[in-house]
């Protein structure tokens, strides 16, 4: 008798790494229960859409890839951050079969399960110990927790995902453990606040292998850096501990490199922003982190135009990131998201000022870059190889996370490999991006 054909679902995955995660939850979950991956909508049997709602545009690329799901196969279960609020997507797609908000997976996977039951045959339920991934497989996102306890005043996103829940500290190297013994290389370590982890469980222990581990951000840090990879920390809120995690990264245990979301400079726009930790300090703090840690790269964003920022608060922002030497930045321009304390801020900045000034800031940040990137000129640097190409390798630094920042453009005297890490002689740089010869393997 011939066996029936698994059931197709066709996946979009929408905004931040954090979604991704839940993105490969929820396929990790299907792939167990037989279910397939489609590459496309049409002729699959059910087309999942995980949305971003943190940003008007986000909303609108949502709403888009909700459309187009629907011209295309016309079953579609909405999930993500969008789905917290759902009169948008139902008043725009009333014939949508489900939708719910993050992390509900139980309820993605109950709406799957009516639309299309699974087929149980043991040859198809398969699934690798490690779970699907959507990243290449020498990297993988790591989520340590799910919410947040902070409120920023142009935040709704612990209105979506609620308040800080941090995963025990065993759970997270558990996994850990089985994405490296899989083949990772890298460990990319997310939450929204990661550098709170652990408080709501009043850094709880927890056992792993012959110890007891603490839900704290530095013990966690420490462990993971024993596992043979490379640990990279995004997220992380300038909090004094922070302080602890710098003798890690010259003990060569987590990578040097820190994502930090500072948003912006000027005391005036923080306070109206009501940013978590005190930053009037922080040039202070990042000169003794690079004394400390010379390799030391800093990645952030920062929000231009929020409502209430003068030019002097601009130019304020300019001159402390000339001080700062921030390596990575990303700049955004200020859009009300609504729900947002923010909206109801005085001063709201015109268009054309916000645009003027996000074209200011990244003239200025590109020469800071270009600094930066010059002073590796002729020095000697570990970069893992994300892509092959017929005469040049593309890959990353120590510095470089995947996607957001730049990279190393490499030529090698024998074929090298997706994953794997080697050492390069760095022979020219551009404003944000590498070029070097493989010296060594």
């Amino acid at each position: 008798m011939q066996q029936a054909a698994a059931p197709k679902i066709s996946f979009v995955s929408l905004g931040c790494p954090k979604a991704l995660v839940d993105s490969e939850r929820i396929i990790t979950r299907l792939r167990a229960e037989g279910y397939e991956l489609a590459r496309q909508h049409d002729g699959a049997d059910l087309v999942i859409v995980n949305t971003c709602g943190f940003l008007d545009s986000a909303k609108q690329e949502s709403l888009a890839a909700i459309g187009e799901a629907m011209a295309a196969n016309g079953k579609v279960i909405v999930t993500g951050c969008m789905g917290a609020e759902p009169e948008q997507i139902e008043a725009a797609y009333p014939g949508v079969l489900s939708i719910t908000g993050p992390q509900q997976y139980e309820s993605v996977l109950d709406a799957v399960h009516r639309a299309k039951p699974a087929l149980h045959n043991p040859h198809l339920d398969l699934v690798p110990e490690q779970g699907i991934r959507l990243t290449p497989r020498h990297y993988a996102y790591l989520k340590i927790s799910e919410g947040c306890n902070n409120r920023c005043s142009f935040c709704i996103i612990p209105k979506l995902r609620g308040d800080l829940a941090s995963r025990s500290a065993a759970d997270v190297l558990r996994e850990a453990e089985k994405l490296v013994a899989a083949g990772v290389k890298e460990l990319l370590v997310i939450s929204q606040d990661t550098s709170a982890y652990g408080v709501d469980l009043k850094y709880a222990e927890s056992p792993w292998k012959d110890r007891s581990v603490r839900a704290k951000f530095i013990d966690l840090a420490r462990e993971l850096g024993e596992l043979g990879a490379w640990v990279r920390l995004h997220y992380v809120y300038p909090y004094p501990h922070v302080d602890e995690v710098i003798g890690l990264m010259t003990e060569g245990k987590v990578l040097p490199y820190l994502d930090i979301p500072f948003q912006h400079a000027s005391p005036d726009v923080l306070k109206l922003m009501k940013r978590p930790a005190a930053q009037d300090k922080t040039l202070d703090r990042i000169k003794r982190w690079r004394a400390q840690c010379p390799d030391l790269a800093l990645r952030s964003t920062f929000i231009v135009g929020f409502p209430g920022e003068t030019e002097r608060d601009f130019e304020f922002l300019l001159d402390w990131l000339d001080e700062a030497e921030i390596d990575r930045l990303g700049a955004f321009k200020y859009e009300p998201v609504a729900g947002a304390p923010s909206n109801a801020l005085e001063g709201q900045v015109p268009d054309e000022i916000k645009q003027e000034r996000w074209n200011r800031l990244m003239a200025r940040q590109q020469a800071i870059s270009a600094r930066r990137l010059k002073r590796k000129v002729g020095t000697r640097q570990q970069i893992i190889i994300d892509e092959i190409g017929p005469t040049v390798a593309k890959g990353r630094s120590k510095a470089d996370a995947p996607e957001i920042d730049g990279s190393v453009y490499l030529t090698s005297r024998r074929p090298l490999r997706v994953g794997e890490i080697v050492t390069a002689k760095i022979d020219r740089a551009d404003a944000y991006d590498l070029h070097g010869t493989v010296a060594g393997f």
